[in-house]
């Protein structure tokens, strides 16, 4: 799977675009897996759950809601086989190439996923005669994926049919390597806060991902809000990643953007649905809505949003309508939220101070937007209790009226 991947931070971040290959690895076990493909994942999931050994005392009795939580976890490990970087506002600072080797090992509740992300380095610039010079590679070890760690550590939020997924981590150490390594290369001496890049706090707040698949290709796009300690926003990250190919930088996300070219595509109505599900593998759904939405702009120069929900099989409407202002590339609302607009049809939104949130004893909530085509999008909503617990994750799919 070839990515991009890109990386937004506060107002003076540098900004990152990484270029993904994901390929899979073939380790020397009997029981490796390559995953390799989207399709049969259901199918395959439940035959390895369900396959019997001919010993009868090794047989599970593995209780319904558990059988659920190795069948998510098995789906969400096939989804994940296989950057820019922009400054609060909007502006592209570094582009970075790198390769994703993923593949599991194990089986039924005991089955792992393993990734290696190599970054490519940048070439340090001194040439000689007849020589060219090859680029390095240098290589990160993700953490891996099991049963108990996207269950208690990450708190994932997995809708296998939408092939989309929210994450949490309680570092950003990838994402300061993959900064280090793509954009300073052998030039990186380790120093807290090297000169010209911006990097994330060893003690972040928060670090959440939301990843959508696209509707049309096989490709994704992965968002990271970070937030420092004070429980504000410091860096942005996108991923845009496709499977087994190169991913060229769209022209859309070309730095000529201006806010209201970047605003335009949100405007006017849109209507879906939602579907929230509790934090955890076994991932039961709380709710599923009918959905209204509309961003306009009124007589006074203000945008003006209006969110309405409906329960499926009840009469019960709420409605949510937030005004704002926008200032490069930003919409900030008088509900205290804030959206990130960025090239190539997205935008990330979140609190403008969750300290002020958690003071107040509010939830708050972080939401990545992929507008693929000018007429269908995507939504993902990471919602949070006061002690910065991911409790919930809301997918939406809309479409323009």
């Amino acid at each position: 799977m070839a990515s991009f991947s890109c990386s937004i931070s506060s107002h003076f971040t540098p900004k990152l675009v990484c270029l993904n290959k994901f390929q899979p690895t073939y380790l020397p076990s009997p029981k490796f897996r390559v995953n390799a493909r989207f399709q049969s994942i259901k199918n395959e999931a439940t035959n390895s759950i369900n396959a019997t050994t001919a010993t009868p005392e090794l047989e599970l009795d593995i209780p319904d809601e558990d059988l659920l939580g190795i069948d998510n976890l098995h789906r969400f490990i096939q989804l994940n086989l296989g950057s820019w970087q922009f400054d609060a506002k909007g502006k592209l600072l570094h582009e970075v190439t790198t390769k994703l080797s993923a593949g599991s090992y194990g089986e039924d509740e005991l089955i792992s996923l393993i990734q290696t992300l190599y970054i490519k380095q940048p070439l340090s610039g001194t040439s000689f005669s007849g020589y060219e010079e090859k680029p390095e590679w240098a290589e990160y070890k993700i953490k891996e994926s099991n049963m108990f760690t996207v269950d208690k550590y990450q708190q994932i939020g997995f809708f296998p049919n939408e092939r989309a997924f929210a994450l949490r981590y309680q570092t950003a150490g990838m994402l300061e390597t993959v900064l280090r390594q793509g954009v300073l290369g052998e030039d990186d001496t380790g120093e807290e806060s090297p000169r010209n890049l911006k990097l994330p706090s060893s003690r972040p707040s928060i670090v959440c991902e939301n990843c959508l698949y696209s509707i049309n290709k096989d490709m994704r796009a992965r968002a990271f809000h970070i937030m420092d300690p004070r429980g504000v926003l410091e860096m942005l990250l996108i991923f845009l990643e496709e499977r087994d190919g190169v991913v060229d930088a769209p022209p859309s996300l070309a730095d000529s953007e201006d806010d209201m070219n970047r605003l335009s595509p949100f405007l006017g109505q849109w209507k879906g649905h939602s579907v929230t599900k509790r934090s955890g593998v076994y991932g039961a759904t709380m709710s599923e809505h009918d959905t209204s939405a509309s961003l306009e702009i009124d007589s006074n120069g203000q945008l003006v949003q209006d969110i309405t929900s409906t329960t499926r099989g009840s009469d019960i409407v709420t409605n949510v309508r937030w005004t704002g202002a926008i200032c490069d590339n930003m919409i900030t609302f008088d509900k205290g939220f804030q959206f990130t607009l960025l090239p190539g049809g997205m935008y990330m939104g979140c609190p403008s101070d969750i300290a002020k949130s958690v003071a107040e004893f509010k939830s708050f909530h972080l939401e990545f937007c992929w507008l693929e085509s000018s007429d269908k999008r995507q939504r993902l909503v990471r919602t949070f209790d006061i002690e910065g617990l991911a409790v919930s994750s809301t997918y939406f799919f809309e479409t323009k009226m």
